[in-house]
């Protein structure tokens, strides 16, 4: 078995990740997987959602602009219903003024992620380890929502709606924290609903791709277990989106995080060092959390940067042995795919997206407030 940090395996073995919004396939150069020394891939449990009204409050929260710093922006700004709960482009949007450095990732079945608390949440593990510290980082996050949690707390306080919500979720006035609950709950009910590999709809193409993904292909070495991830970082030699270093304010936000990580030599990268951001070991840099295979259909374009439009080219990637990187040198090689086998990969992959879209309707949240008469002695 692999280590729990590193892609190297015992004897020449070859790590395929396909990152899609991330994908990431495994394989080895001589014989193929065996399915038997991971977790099953499988349908997704039953995922047993927090009650309506507590959901209900996390959704309106959601698509909230006043908790963001300026009001400007809210959650779906870079998790769009439509997107697949990404944004659809390479980087990713942030706050207004700025411009983030990472690709958007899919919060669709985010509930099944909660198994990996020994790396943290986020392409390069920085986040918290559970979903409600990454809602607060994220929405204190200077480039992300840039928003004085204390500040958020008074907002709702002023909201009837807020207000009325508070006191049926929680028995009580509102809070930050209780904000961040609601958000999770929210987050935690968005489930991939039919998609053929859980109903066994498979097509005879996609049967075949599952057999290359758990054998030849050997994609189960890292996307393992119904959330189709092992939950550790690796490198597989991803090309670079220059983007990050020729538009300033895309360089300016990953100096100003990695600076406030702590990562040494800031100054001479020229590179998303991933992972290395939170453990500081050298031969973690250019690591990247696996993501879920889930959902690829919606959430293209695909890897931490964006640097692949389609499932074709991320499969194309990695049967040609991947980017080229020093830690790589020894463990990526071409994998020897045929054009049907790739695409029948490519089927395969396509099944783990629901067939009806998982989406909300978007909530018009009104940004006025009604004035409260004597304020100062409300408690509420």
């Amino acid at each position: 078995m692999k280590k729990k940090h590193s892609p190297s395996f015992s004897g020449r073995l070859a790590v395929l990740l396909l990152v899609a919004g991330g994908l990431l396939v495994s394989g080895l150069v001589t014989a193929p997987a065996s399915a038997d020394n991971y977790p099953p891939i499988g349908p997704l449990a039953e995922h047993q959602a927090a009650k309506a009204s507590l959901v209900e409050m996390g959704k309106r929260l959601f698509f909230d602009q006043r908790i963001s710093g300026d009001g400007a922006i809210n959650c779906a700004t870079c998790h769009d219903p439509a997107k697949g709960f990404g944004d659809g482009v390479p980087l990713s949007k942030a706050y207004p003024g700025t411009k983030h450095f990472r690709n958007a990732p899919t919060l669709i079945n985010s509930a099944f992620k909660a198994g990996f608390a020994d790396v943290g949440w986020g392409w390069s593990g920085y986040m918290g380890a559970n979903m409600n510290d990454v809602m607060r980082d994220q929405i204190t996050e200077t480039m992300i929502m840039n928003m004085d949690m204390r500040i958020m707390h008074e907002r709702m306080k002023q909201d009837a709606v807020y207000v009325a919500m508070c006191q049926e979720n929680f028995g009580g006035e509102c809070s930050s924290g209780k904000a961040r609950k609601a958000l999770v709950a929210f987050v935690e009910s968005l489930v991939s609903i039919d998609a053929p590999f859980d109903t066994g709809n498979l097509s005879d193409q996609a049967r075949r791709g599952r057999e290359l993904f758990e054998g030849k292909a050997r994609c189960i070495e890292c996307h393992n277990g119904a959330y189709f991830s092992d939950g550790v970082p690796h490198n597989t030699g991803v090309p670079e989106n220059m983007e990050i270093f020729t538009d300033p304010m895309r360089h300016l936000t990953y100096r100003s995080i990695i600076h406030t990580h702590g990562v040494p030599k800031m100054g001479i990268w020229r590179r998303d060092v991933g992972y290395f951001e939170v453990s500081k070991n050298y031969g973690d840099v250019g690591k990247f959390v696996t993501p879920t295979l889930r959902e690829l259909n919606y959430t293209a374009p695909y890897m931490h940067n964006g640097m692949f439009a389609t499932l074709a080219e991320v499969v194309d990637f990695y049967d040609q042995g991947g980017g080229h990187d020093d830690p790589l040198a020894e463990e990526l090689q071409p994998l020897g795919l045929t054009a049907e086998e790739r695409g029948n990969l490519v089927e395969f992959l396509k099944s783990l997206s629901s067939v009806t879209p998982v989406t909300v309707e978007p909530l018009k949240v009104p940004q006025a407030y009604k004035p409260i008469e004597n304020w100062l002695e409300v408690t509420n």
